[in-house]
């Protein structure tokens, strides 16, 4: 059985293609800190809560915070969340983040990942400070009450210590081909 990184954990390395073209490593960003988050096209958490995340990346990327969003979804359960289609997703809503396609599933599950979405705040050294949801309420976003992340990436870049630093990501369960769904923690609720 795998489990989600741990607080203090390093950030597992990567190299996976980008809706822009490129392929892109963990070693290509240099930003003080990094959100990497596992994300879809399809998933109505996503979609209800991807403008208040534009807003935290718009509004951290001066700080030296880069976002990078992954989606590492099986194709064949879902495929509104291929590669050409998330291509076009990014075409149409153009996100200040970088989409990363994970077709084998391989870095979700060095991450742990258990839900779209699902948040991981990095440090300097790349150690894992925060994973989690980004607010309490993210298939609506007018019923936001409290903004994880926006709290974290605050305390992160006044030097503070994470006051919360995990909470329970709140969304989808990442759709996964059958060789790898055995993993999944037995209260896993496939929500869509």
């Amino acid at each position: 059985m795998a489990f989600t990184l741990q607080i203090g954990q390093k950030a597992p390395d990567f190299e996976l293609p980008a809706t822009d073209g490129n392929n892109y490593k963990l070693s290509d960003f240099q930003d003080p800190y990094l959100v990497i988050f596992f994300t879809c096209n399809h998933c109505p958490y996503v979609i209800g809560s991807d403008e208040v995340t534009r807003k935290t990346a718009e509004n951290f990327a001066d700080k030296g915070v880069k976002f990078i969003g992954i989606s590492s979804n099986s194709v064949h359960s879902h495929p509104a969340d291929s590669f050409e289609n998330m291509k076009k997703r990014m075409a149409q809503y153009n996100f200040p983040w970088l989409y990363l396609f994970d077709e084998s599933q391989e870095i979700a599950l060095a991450y742990g990942g258990l839900r779209t979405p699902h948040f991981y705040v990095f440090n300097e050294q790349r150690e894992l400070v925060y994973t989690g949801r980004a607010t309490d309420s993210p298939r609506d976003a007018v019923g936001v009450s409290v903004n994880d992340l926006d709290r974290v990436l605050e305390e992160v870049i006044s030097g503070k210590e994470v006051s919360v630093p995990i909470t329970n990501p709140i969304g989808c369960t990442i759709k996964w081909s059958g060789k790898d769904s055995h993993w999944l923690p037995a209260d896993a609720v496939d929500l869509v």
